[in-house]
């Protein structure tokens, strides 16, 4: 375990130049039992690249509905594993991208996620991001929290 996580800081020590931050606004919905109610989340993150096209990161976020942001908010944290189809520093930035996802307020839930999007690079160090994500809970019946993510991506 101690060599792999040496590893994985080498690499991405040697790749810093591909490694993105980003923030985003997100508006979506909450679906399920054949209803939808609207939601908005809002968050940041980071990717740390990693050879091949392949990436893992983190993010931060509130996730609430449209009517009842503040006491309804949840926050959200997510761990994700990427994967960047054009390998490179391309102006058009398409990825994949699957996950981790922790709801929490008050209590928890763990949700998985899957999406993806695109980065479109303005400059070497700044661009615009979209990406459409499902988050998904499965307890006692499916919820998909999905959402149209807006966002800016620096590198």
């Amino acid at each position: 375990m101690k060599k792999l996580l040496i590893a994985l800081v080498f690499t991405a020590a040697a790749s810093a130049q591909s490694n993105s931050g980003y923030v985003f606004i997100a508006p979506g919905g909450v679906s399920g039992a054949a209803k939808t109610q609207g939601t908005l989340q809002a968050g940041g993150g980071f990717e740390i690249a990693l050879p091949k096209g392949f990436g893992a990161g983190a993010e931060i976020g509130a996730l609430s509905p449209w009517s009842s942001w503040g006491d309804a908010t949840l926050g959200v944290f997510a761990a994700s594993g990427y994967y960047h189809f054009l390998h490179g520093k391309n102006r058009l930035d398409p990825f994949a991208d699957a996950g981790y996802t922790l709801f929490f307020h008050g209590g928890h839930a763990n949700l998985f996620h899957f999406g993806g999007g695109l980065n479109l690079w303005a400059s070497r160090h700044m661009g615009a991001r979209i990406e459409l994500r499902d988050q998904v809970y499965s307890n006692y019946g499916t919820l998909h929290y999905w959402g149209v993510r807006f966002g800016i991506a620096v590198r």
